[in-house]
């Protein structure tokens, strides 16, 4: 059996064992929130759904053997008793298993086979192999036998209710092994196409590949670096269905989507190491663009939604995606994203202000990203300081870009607009003290003790230095010794785990670090970005983090935090190295 381990050690109660390019993966995780006792397989095509139960099995008694479950980049492994199996991935769509001194069953995660749900089980004689048959992924799942017996099956060609499935078994002496294939209506027979150990081999290789590309600066100064990289590496999914390129989703657990503001933060993590992957993730819900220029709320394999958007962070990430690019864009592409940033900024300005209004507005907290924010508490259609900065800066990049192309009068309608909304957001909602929410309806005004309200930050070395100064005080109010609370502790309204009433979250922590640095408060941004790589190296890469304890919360295996802490950890790796970095923790 294979000894030798490669690349960091994870649990897969937290993240999920897959490849790139893999349309699944193997975990405990079947549903939101929900951990079955044992690993499957979970495909997120047409949603996710836990398609088939793996079990290991004692040999003697046929019962499930109590194991440990171990994992790395390239090798999964159940060990118990006397026994061991692995399984690792031969391609994307492909994986391999192997065991000794323990049984294995492959068992339909449904009992239940109606005309419209559930999975139906056969054997294939034109393959000599078994099929499952999903109605919910709307793909086969073939099981081959490569060595071993097949010492029985379940429910073959069985309706309604029944266990479906097939168990293997070694010949004395000897290991078993076999091929699970996801696939649409037909293959070849399968046929190996390598030993079992080239297959881990080159799993590991491919990774290894990977993490040397993105994080080639990481050290004993980053431990988390790899571990991040194999959450992205894994959590990239081919082009396919409604997803037009190579793409990192949020997770393999639950949020298996790509959100168009999420999208960013892993275009920029991955620009240096990996610029055509990087490109991809920047433009996919561009790909989707609606006729008013408006991006999706969400994309994955089987939908793509429109009944929110998310913020215009475009602007802002673009400008950080060309300059950490290793090679200048041409002039075909600088044009495609100008094109495309003109009609989702217009979008803005046209279909998301009220007439004659110089600032535009949100409908939902969903469309800020900050979905249950309590700056939206007293309303929910209404006018934001954080839009409008965000705004401003994509209008800047705007106007940038048509510099570079010669489009002389856009520059100037750019700018002028861009001086124009920051105008407004200083004399509308600038109270002296802080930003204030209004209604887009009413005309009413409010403050909160959301983090959002100090999202204006991200303006930088655009803000008056007086406005940076007061907000880099209001943002020192939110940290705990995790990271910055995206709800004051002290408010009434703080929940621990309220989602963006309290919890840390990866991209506020990012664009509030940048904007921090950009407008001269280097202490405080080396102090955010200090406490949130070290949050990250000791809780992992959770969806959000409890601000007063650290723990990780809901999805456990999201792709942004881990991005964010590789750009958070390459960036500080070179101010270290070029010896600009602050040391001092305030």
């Amino acid at each position: 059996m294979t000894a030798a381990r490669s690349g960091p050690a994870f649990s897969v109660h937290d993240i999920p064992f897959s490849t790139y390019g893999s349309w699944f993966g193997i975990s405990r995780v079947v549903a939101e929130k929900t951990y079955a006792e044992d690993l499957h397989l979970v495909s997120h095509q047409n949603g996710m759904h836990g398609v088939l139960r793996l079990v290991p099995l004692d040999p003697a008694s046929g019962e499930r053997a109590g194991t440990r479950v171990e994992a790395t980049p390239g090798l999964l492994g159940w060990t118990g008793g006397n026994g061991r199996v692995e399984l690792a991935y031969e391609s994307p769509d492909t994986v391999r298993l192997r065991g000794g001194g323990l049984d294995f069953a492959v068992l339909a995660a449904a009992r239940t086979l109606t005309p419209f749900s559930g999975t139906y089980f056969f054997h294939d004689p034109a393959a000599d192999a078994h099929v499952f048959t999903s109605y919910e992924t709307g793909r086969r799942y073939r099981v081959t036998v490569l060595s071993g017996v097949l010492a029985g099956t379940a429910g073959s060609q069985a309706l309604a209710g029944s266990d479906r499935g097939l168990t293997v078994t070694a010949r004395a002496d000897a290991c078993w092994e076999i091929a699970i294939e996801e696939f649409d209506a037909a293959r070849p027979p399968y046929v190996s196409v390598a030993p079992f150990d080239a297959v881990v081999a080159a799993a590991r290789d491919a990774f290894a590949g990977f993490v040397d590309a993105v994080a080639p600066w990481r050290s004993d100064a980053t431990p988390a670096a790899e571990l991040a990289a194999y959450v992205l590496w894994s959590a990239t999914v081919a082009a396919k269905g409604q997803v037009t390129r190579p793409s990192v989703l949020m997770s393999k657990h639950w949020m298996d989507k790509v959100w168009s503001w999420d999208h960013c933060f892993n275009a920029l993590a991955l620009a240096e190491g990996s610029p055509e992957l990087a490109w991809d993730q920047y433009h996919l819900p561009f790909d989707h663009q609606d006729e008013s220029g408006a991006l999706p709320d969400s994309v994955t394999h089987s939908e793509v939604l429109y009944n929110f958007v998310k913020p215009p962070v475009h602007g802002w990430a673009f400008g950080h995606l060309r300059r950490r690019l290793p090679s200048p864009l041409d002039r075909a592409e600088l044009t495609e994203v100008y094109e495309r940033l003109a009609r989702w900024t217009g979008f803005w300005l046209t279909a998301r202000r009220v007439p004659g209004a110089a600032l535009p507005y949100y409908q939902h907290g969903n469309d800020s990203g900050w979905d249950n924010a309590t700056t939206f508490a007293a309303r929910r259609v209404v006018v934001t300081a954080d839009l409008a900065a965000l705004l401003v800066l994509q209008l800047r990049q705007l106007a940038e870009l048509a510099a570079e192309l010669g489009k002389r009068d856009a520059v100037t309608r750019w700018t002028r607009t861009a001086e124009e909304i920051q105008a407004a957001l200083l004399d509308q909602l600038w109270t002296g003290d802080r930003f204030v929410a209004r209604s887009a309806g009413t005309g009413e005004t409010w403050s909160s003790a959301s983090l959002l309200d100090l999202m204006p930050i991200v303006l930088g070395e655009h803000l008056p230095a007086e406005v940076g100064s007061v907000l880099a005080d209001h943002i020192k109010a939110h940290l705990t010794p995790y990271g910055l609370a995206t709800e004051l502790p002290s408010s009434p309204h703080y929940l621990a785990d309220g989602y963006w009433r309290g919890p840390i979250w990866a991209p506020a922590t990012v664009l509030i670090e940048d904007g921090l640095r950009r407008a001269g408060h280097q202490r405080l941004a080396d102090d955010i970005s200090a406490r949130f790589r070290a949050l990250c190296e000791t809780h992992g890469f959770a969806e959000n983090f409890d601000a007063l304890t650290g723990t990780g919360l809901r999805d456990r295996a999201y792709t942004w935090t881990a991005s964010s802490y590789l750009l958070l950890a390459r960036d500080h790796h070179l101010r270290a190295d070029a010896g600009t970095d602050n040391p001092t923790v305030l």
